[in-house]
């Protein structure tokens, strides 16, 4: 859907109409990715585009708004707290923060005019939690984020992906996988809402420990970087926590091509493939041809302790 404008020079006071929504605009000349020449303008509609696909996997769920307002190139920042700020037509939650001891109002995605919105606001990628403000602490999916340093190759990522798939396979768990659109892979595994977070972070760490295991040579389960150096890719089950927020499935990524986070099948993960394939040009002619190759995380789940006992844990 293209952006309409209501004035003649289509930079400034325009506005987007879904139903009773109204949702003005600003800046849509701004260049966003200056490498690529994609404006803001290019951000919006790709984010009413998308929508149908996206929606399903930011509904209810608290949102970390990630704020790139100048682009990929200036300052970018997060932002919780929207109390008072939110329009009319946009869903918030208020949540109590032990942290700061105090409530946070926290946005929901739960149509286009609000993911508009948020685009509008320099929100380049969304950032969801794992869970539904119905069920804040039973989490739909557990994930696995394979997040390489400086000195891994992408051939190094992918490998580590398919033992993830082969440990998982082990224990008769589901899993979708993703780019997380710059050089790492994510790995979702169905929970269907039947675990806490602890739960589902303890079984990530059994899976996590279970790969580096395998592969000692280039990965690692030390989340810092100083320790762990630079030739070893991170295996990070602790996203697996309350709070917590990932780039969303189908979230374009503040990177030089506007990578888009995508799902691809496992017999595609192979030596050749390349995160930055995926991206704001070419999504919408894999999506005609794949479909949503996510739906399977937001299914009834796996089976826990039927998993863990057949990775003998």
């Amino acid at each position: 859907m293209p952006v309409r404008t209501k004035t003649s020079t289509g930079d400034s006071d325009t506005e987007l109409k879904f139903g009773n929504a109204t949702v003005t605009l600003s800046n849509l000349q701004k260049i966003y990715w200056p490498k690529d020449g994609y404006l803001k303008k290019d951000l919006i509609e790709y984010y009413v585009k998308i929508a149908d696909y996206i929606l399903p996997y930011l509904k209810n769920r608290p949102m970390s708004l990630f704020r790139n307002p100048n682009g990929i190139g200036g300052l970018g920042f997060y932002q919780k707290d929207i109390a008072g700020k939110a329009p009319a037509y946009a869903e918030t939650k208020l949540i109590f923060s032990e942290s700061t001891n105090k409530d946070v109002e926290y946005m929901l995605c739960n149509n286009k005019a609000t993911l508009a919105y948020l685009a509008n606001l320099g929100c380049i990628e969304m950032n969801p939690w794992n869970s539904r403000v119905e069920s804040m602490d039973t989490p739909d999916y557990m994930i696995i984020d394979i997040d390489p340093s400086d000195g891994n190759t992408f051939d190094q990522v992918i490998e580590t992906a398919k033992v993830v798939n082969a440990v998982l396979q082990k224990a008769k768990a589901d899993s979708c996988c993703k780019t997380s659109g710059a050089t790492g892979i994510h790995v979702y595994v169905p929970m269907g809402r039947k675990y806490n977070y602890d739960q589902v972070r303890a079984f990530g760490q059994v899976v996590a420990t279970l790969v580096q295991e395998a592969l000692p040579d280039f990965t690692s389960l030390e989340r810092s970087l100083k320790k762990r150096g630079r030739k070893n890719i991170y295996i990070d089950y602790l996203q697996n926590s309350r709070g917590q927020t990932l780039a969303s499935v189908y979230s374009l990524r503040p990177k030089p091509g506007a990578p888009v986070s995508t799902p691809i099948e496992w017999k595609e993960l192979k030596p050749g493939i390349y995160p930055a394939q995926f991206n704001i040009k070419s999504i919408f002619k894999r999506l005609e041809k794949k479909g949503d190759l996510f739906k399977p995380v937001l299914g009834k789940g796996i089976d826990l302790k039927k998993s863990l006992k057949l990775l003998g844990a």
